[in-house]
């Protein structure tokens, strides 16, 4: 017996961790976890050659981010996650924060600035296109607080409290629709206030930070909701196979522990990386001004100096 056109059957038995970590990958995204592995090695291997330096953290980072969404979706999680709204809430929650957050610390647009090789006088070549893309009117709109952080919040409500995701989850190309579509709110969220790779909106570092902070609550709000609620409120989740042994209610009520959870954990680690990138900031801009002062024999210090003792010989 199939379910919701997707040729799975609904026998699945009660889950378990090992049940939902054993192999079965969805075909689009095992294609594209390993085509964006690839050409991120390639990116670095071409550095490397070159006498140019990358660092590690970031292939880990990046690395870490695509296996996490090879995690969710090309694992048996993805087969439960088609009838336990508690495992489909971990793979989303997963891959609209975890994974984003990964993937930018990995920098792959800076990578591929670097890597890609400029096209002759007159032509534009990929690295050209990337920059114009970069540099577009579209990528200033769909960057912006005004257009990320309510589609950050409708990403949730929208979706599941409306018949949208009932409709998305009745065929396989509208599940993998919906994955991708959190995948890009994750990215474009985080990307303007991770601030690693270069983008057309690029705010101070407290501003980023009230940027992150206007968007969490509300996913916790969405959790609280489903723990609170007395009835299923999504129709795909509302009658589980009799097979996996869960209540509807007491899932729906793990699922919204779980969104509830996955609000605070992606805000502290992007926090510490935005404090990271600050400290790192304030420390290069020392050094900037260190050399300076070294070349120019420190003559703002002197200059300082010299209107102290100007005040000074004003009052005597």
């Amino acid at each position: 017996m199939d379910h919701s056109g997707h040729g799975m059957t609904m026998d699945l038995p009660p889950f378990t961790l090992g049940r939902g970590l054993a192999w079965s990958a969805d075909p689009f995204f095992l294609l594209a976890c390993l085509l964006a592995l690839a050409l991120y090695g390639w990116g670095v291997v071409r550095l490397v050659r070159r006498g140019d330096k990358w660092p590690v953290g970031r292939t880990v980072a990046f690395v870490a981010g695509v296996l996490s969404i090879g995690l969710m979706m090309c694992t048996k999680l993805n087969d439960y996650g088609m009838v336990m709204f508690s495992v489909h809430m971990v793979q989303h929650m997963m891959i609209s924060m975890v994974s984003p957050i990964l993937i930018l610390l990995g920098a792959p647009i800076t990578l591929a600035l670097r890597a890609l090789p400029p096209a002759a006088r007159g032509r534009k070549g990929p690295r050209e296109l990337l920059l114009m893309f970069l540099h577009s009117r579209y990528m200033r709109i769909v960057t912006h607080p005004v257009f990320t952080i309510p589609l950050f919040i409708a990403s949730l409500y929208g979706l599941y409290f409306t018949p949208l995701f009932d409709f998305l989850m009745g065929s396989r190309v509208g599940h993998v629709a919906m994955m991708v579509h959190f995948l890009a709110v994750g990215l474009v969220f985080f990307w303007p206030i991770m601030g690693v790779d270069p983008g057309p909106h690029r705010p101070g570092y407290l501003m980023r930070m009230l940027e992150l902070f206007a968007g969490m609550p509300f996913h916790a709000f969405f959790g609280i909701a489903l723990m609170m609620a007395s009835t299923p409120m999504v129709t795909t989740f509302e009658n589980p196979p009799a097979s996996l042994a869960v209540d509807a209610l007491s899932d729906q009520n793990a699922a919204g522990g779980i969104a509830w959870a996955f609000s605070e954990v992606p805000s502290v680690l992007v926090l510490l990386a935005l404090l990271f990138q600050w400290y790192a900031s304030d420390q290069r801009q020392a050094k900037r001004q260190d050399r300076a002062a070294d070349r120019d024999g420190d003559k703002e210090l002197e200059a300082y100096n010299a209107y102290l003792a100007s005040l000074h010989a004003r009052r005597n």
